[in-house]
């Protein structure tokens, strides 16, 4: 495959394996993306692997993808339950968009039960911890092929 895949990471995400591991694990974003770049060649996807904790910055890459990209893989963190400029974002991308979680959204507070982003994505993956981009890549896959 020639356009890659967008896997994009929101605020907070960085600090994966030192903030809150009882709710997010010890891996590292290091180690996760190292596990789906990994996949990624298995499956014969490209990965692009992006990271911010700028509302902007993440819009921008959306909009990159546009025209570079596939499909994308997200977790955007808590702008997940804020931002219906991601959403817009995301509306105006014509692949693919998947929404992944590490921790179970719906058992924790319940502002955090609401997505913008569920109302684009083909498919939500939530409570599976890091597994779940790895989950998302095997979908993205079967997506991107169909």
């Amino acid at each position: 495959m020639t356009k890659p895949i967008y896997l994009l990471n929101g605020p907070n995400l960085n600090l994966l394996g030192k903030r809150q591991p009882e709710v997010y694990g010890r891996e590292t974003l290091a180690d996760v993306q190292a596990k789906c770049e990994a996949l990624a060649t298995e499956l014969g996807l490209t990965l692009r692997c992006l990271q911010s904790n700028w509302e902007g910055q993440i819009i921008d890459w959306i909009h990159q993808a546009r025209d570079e990209g596939a499909g994308i893989v997200i977790n955007p963190g808590a702008f997940t339950h804020t931002s219906v400029a991601i959403l817009d974002a995301l509306n105006a991308f014509d692949g693919p968009v998947l929404e992944v979680h590490i921790s179970n959204v719906h058992k924790r507070e319940s502002f955090r039960h609401h997505s913008y982003v569920s109302l684009r994505a083909e498919g939500v993956i939530a409570g599976f911890g890091t597994e779940g981009y790895l989950l998302a890549l095997r979908r993205m896959k079967t997506l991107v092929a169909a």
